[in-house]
């Protein structure tokens, strides 16, 4: 080989070697920018940090977003996957980066200490027993539709009651697309009432408390709503009874994920009006979803006693997917009875026939034979369900595949909320055509 073939390969190497380490080190840097949800602008110097997801939750890197927003990590742990924190006005704010991701975009808020446009979805209550004890959880739904969009953040940010003599177990709350995560929950100066001090950011934040009281077969409640709401839901064991002060407040619904429960539902209740009622009896829920959601916290080691310290980060999505559904479930299953309830609106005329749909699928045509009168006819023909019904059933399922699809992440907001509104449109004629 001549001298000058030499050196031209050397050099043809040399540019290769050098074109492959410019690649390794693009593929090694992270870099993301940062924006003012509320103003639309660069959020300038907000704090911005690296979690490194293969080593727990270690802190790898922090640095500052420039002028325009942006900031960049150069990567040193193979390119594993990671999570972008940010805070901004003392409240964090979190983005996924799974393995690979070469760059994130990341919204933050400005913070406000009260919020006017709060309402709360729903806000459900399950009680069952053990013994002489009584054993409730209290879910929360609570949606921020500020316009410009804002976080709520005090030191009572979010407030409640609990019956008298009830020993809070354990708090969690669940930021917009975030995962639950062990919360404080502080005792105000009127007896019974509690306070949160978690931001509520624009979506959707959710509160469950687990609580313990004594029980002797008969006890008298009170939520005592703070907030408006669309739906106060109270599940117990079809054992137990529920005897309403207003029987006009309440009405009885039929969980679809569970056959064992009694539902009672109160729908646009107001802030301060009385939800009284008694419970009474004894019984057990199967599959209780609170039992769940401990449970998931129990096994990725966090503690979900008050004041046990926060688990992952307020909104990080679970880097181990493995553990997602167990934990969705836990908050999903208890809110899935209010998005059931819009459905199920006006008491349906239920069927009962061996061989025919369940209860919650069939509605009985006017004119029809009531259970228990069924002639030939009704015991060899399966009776037809309304195009009504069947468009509530359909519009039912498409609810659900799209608040599965949010908690997933596979949508964003803008689209999750162009999305329920054409579906609450839909839904609303054709509860009208129903009517």
């Amino acid at each position: 080989m001549t001298p000058s073939r030499a050196l031209g390969l050397w050099r043809i190497r040399t540019v290769a070697f050098l074109v492959l380490l410019s690649s390794i080190a693009s593929a090694q840097t992270l870099s993301g920018v940062v924006t003012n949800g509320t103003n639309g602008k660069p959020a300038a110097d907000d704090e911005v940090i690296l979690i490194n997801l293969s080593k727990g939750m270690e802190e790898a890197a922090k640095t500052r977003a420039d002028a325009a927003g942006k900031f960049s990590f150069k990567l040193t742990d193979g390119g594993g996957p990671h999570l972008i924190r940010a805070v901004h006005q003392g409240v964090t704010y979190h983005k996924m980066a799974p393995a690979g991701t070469n760059s994130v975009q990341l919204d933050v808020y400005d913070v406000a200490r009260k919020i006017a446009d709060l309402s709360v979805t729903a806000d459900v209550m399950r009680f069952q027993t053990d013994g002489d004890a009584l054993h409730g959880t209290r879910l929360f739904a609570v949606n921020n539709g500020s316009t410009p969009p804002k976080t709520q953040m005090n030191d009572h940010n979010f407030e409640f009651y609990l019956p008298e003599g009830a020993k809070i177990e354990s708090t969690q709350a669940k930021a917009p697309n975030g995962q639950p995560i062990a919360a404080d929950t502080a005792p105000q100066a009127e007896k019974n009432r509690y306070a949160i001090a978690f931001p509520l950011r624009p979506g959707e934040t959710q509160f469950q408390i687990e609580f313990t009281m004594p029980y002797s077969g008969r006890l008298n409640l009170d939520p005592k709503p703070l907030y408006p709401a669309q739906h106060v839901v109270v599940v117990l064991p079809k054992t137990m009874q529920f005897t309403p002060a207003n029987p006009q407040l309440f009405q009885s619904m039929q969980d679809p994920n569970s056959s064992d429960t009694n539902v009672q539902v109160a729908q646009q209740t107001q802030a301060g009006q009385s939800l009284a009622f008694t419970i009474s009896g004894t019984g057990t829920i199967s599959d209780s979803p609170s039992r769940v959601a401990s449970g998931s916290a129990q096994s990725q080691g966090r503690d979900t006693r008050p004041g046990g310290g926060l688990g992952a980060p307020i909104d990080a999505p679970d880097p181990l997917q493995s553990f997602r559904w167990p934990i969705l479930v836990g908050f999903g299953l208890i809110l899935a009875i209010g998005a059931w309830v819009v459905m199920k609106r006006k008491p349906a005329i239920s069927v009962v026939t061996a061989g025919t749909p369940s209860p919650a699928d069939t509605h009985t045509p006017p004119g029809s034979a009531t259970p228990g009168t069924a002639g030939p006819a009704a015991s060899s023909t399966t009776p037809a369900v309304p195009k009504s019904a069947m468009l509530l059933e359909a519009l039912k399922e498409e609810m659900f595949q799209l608040e599965v699809e949010r908690k997933q992440g596979k949508i964003s907001s803008a689209e999750y909320e162009k999305a329920k509104a054409a579906l609450d449109q839909t839904l609303d004629r054709a509860l009208k055509r129903q009517g």
